[in-house]
């Protein structure tokens, strides 16, 4: 039985996140399900004194137990930018010596912690990122913004990255392609024709852009949204979205939607955990999501680990277009528009046979998304004789 350690990246400092939660969840339940023994190793920031720590912890322990993982949680402090090694004991359920003793015999460590701590990944035999920020991680790399150590091998969720077709470097690194996982087990087919609107849950705003010797462009939802924010004038469908927001302009900006048609609710409502979170999603009759303007002007043919989660429960999905793509379909249970014209008639092509397009989205998960093949794929590659991997 492997031993397979994953290091997600801020998600016991963002307990409100649950949609955050879920990415990371998918891949150590699809180990889980191969019969790995998973253990989950992730930087905590301490809040500055021990009661505001225990608050933020506890239920991070309780929800790690419900999932399974309750005994296989590894913490270590983060006191500087890439957070230091230490592992101290009153942080999680193993102790700094048992820590110690599963990073010498774990076959690997898939890291999702692009700036891990390089002396913490050099406990680690064999050790792979994965990249599920493609072109973005290329583009930070390349420019100098982030310095990923070396690793032993490096997994993609963009189609393009590495390839010809890439508008953006490769880093001198050959990238393994794999796709998003949902664990099918634990997102079931949830049909309901009488589910009302197609929702999505994101982020609004933030001190995101892209700076480089072409273009400068402001890179959050926010933007991509705003690109379509006439869409409710063209459908009779009902549109909600749930966003993370922060600010007093977030608030003007929310009250503006409103006016135009949409329905808006604070994500911290319908997704402060990962239970609400999949409770949202089964409940909406689909997905319509815009893309941050770099994964459409890259063209990685990137999809979200939340389209996925919503494709699995049956529910159709209408997402922005973010390239030409060797898998994804497009027209039946998943449509892609680059137009606010083209969304609207995706989503009267879906309400006239709305059986036939939640009955394929289920279809599309279980063919290209199963957590299990996707994981199996990832170990075929990972867990190969050394020599093996640069043939």
């Amino acid at each position: 039985m492997p031993t397979i350690v994953i290091s997600p990246f801020n998600v016991v400092n963002f307990p409100e996140g649950g949609g955050h939660f879920w990415v990371y969840m998918q891949y150590a339940l699809g180990l889980r399900q191969l019969g790995c023994d998973v253990y989950w190793l992730e930087g905590f920031r301490s809040r500055g004194d021990e009661a505001s720590d225990q608050a933020l912890l506890d239920p991070f322990r309780a929800r790690m137990e419900r999932f399974g993982l309750g005994g296989k949680l590894i913490l270590y402090p983060m006191t500087g930018p890439n957070g230091e090694p230490g592992l101290p004991r009153e942080f999680a359920a193993l102790s700094a010596f048992e820590a110690e003793a599963i990073f010498e015999e774990a076959d690997l460590l898939l890291n999702f912690h692009y700036a891990i701590s390089p002396a913490l990944l050099a406990r680690f035999r064999r050790t792979a990122p994965v990249d599920i920020d493609p072109g973005l991680l290329q583009f930070w790399i390349s420019r100098g913004q982030l310095h990923v150590s070396k690793h032993d091998l490096y997994f993609t969720t963009g189609e393009t990255v590495g390839t010809p077709a890439a508008r953006f470097p490769d880093c001198g690194l050959e990238w393994l392609h794999i796709r998003p996982p949902v664990c099918l087990e634990l997102w079931p087919n949830t049909f309901d024709p009488r589910a009302e609107v197609f929702s999505t849950v994101s982020n609004w705003d933030a001190d995101d852009w892209i700076v480089d010797a072409q273009e400068t462009y402001e890179n959050t939802k926010r933007v991509a949204l705003l690109e379509f924010a006439g869409l409710p004038r063209l459908t009779p469908q009902p549109l909600e979205l749930a966003l993370y927001l922060r600010t007093e302009k977030d608030d003007q900006e929310r009250r503006e939607l409103q006016k135009r048609g949409w329905r808006v609710r604070p994500s911290r409502e319908v997704a402060a955990n990962p239970e609400a979170y999949q409770a949202y999603l089964q409940q909406s009759r689909g997905e319509f999501s815009c893309a941050k303007p770099s994964y459409s002007r890259m063209q990685t043919a990137w999809v979200s680990d939340r389209t996925i989660c919503y494709l699995a429960s049956g529910k159709p999905a209408v997402v922005q277009h973010t390239g030409p793509s060797s898998f994804l379909p497009d027209g039946e249970g998943l449509f892609r528009f680059s137009t606010v014209e083209e969304a609207a008639l995706a989503l009267e092509t879906i309400n006239n046979d709305y059986a036939a397009h939640s009955q394929a989205a289920r279809e599309i998960a279980e063919t290209f998304f199963d957590a299990k093949k996707v994981m199996a794929e990832i170990l075929s590659h990972a867990l190969a004789p050394a020599d093996a991997w640069s043939k």
